[in-house]
């Protein structure tokens, strides 16, 4: 199954979701990627610190433009609560979380708004049966 997770600048909410999904499912059967409509120059500074503290590095991710190419053989689409800006692409199955954007949040705020996508990925893993067998919490 690939799984976009997509959001305006791509350089947060979808960040941090494709970084869960691709640390707790099964690698041979499960892939995500994170992309937006209007790609930010880098990921935002407080997310990377955010997933730091819970051992993942996002240091070398980078924000990328959603393109057909990139959505060819997706599965499913996951738009990050950016309302009327998010991307479309026909054909795949849709979900939207709505989440807030962590820019300009506080430290508490990002680390509420990361936990609450780790949870949202568990679940949708959970769903599919795409967890790791040996899953070990970060």
């Amino acid at each position: 199954m690939k799984v976009i997770f997509a959001c305006v600048h791509n350089a947060g909410r979808s960040q941090m979701a494709a970084a869960f999904f691709n640390r707790f499912a099964d690698s041979e059967r499960a892939l995500a990627l994170s992309a937006g409509t209007a790609p930010g120059d880098s990921v935002h500074a407080c997310v990377l610190k955010s997933m730091q503290a819970v051992g993942l590095d996002l240091s070398s991710a980078r924000p990328q433009l959603l393109t057909e190419e990139l959505a060819k053989n997706a599965d499913m689409l996951i738009t990050m609560g950016c309302a009327e800006n998010c991307p479309h692409v026909p054909g795949l199955k849709r979900d939207d979380w709505p989440l807030p954007d962590p820019k300009d949040k506080s430290e508490e705020e990002v680390s509420l708004i990361r936990d609450e996508i780790k949870e949202r990925v568990l679940a949708l893993l959970k769903r599919y049966d795409l967890l790791k067998v040996n899953v070990s919490a970060v």
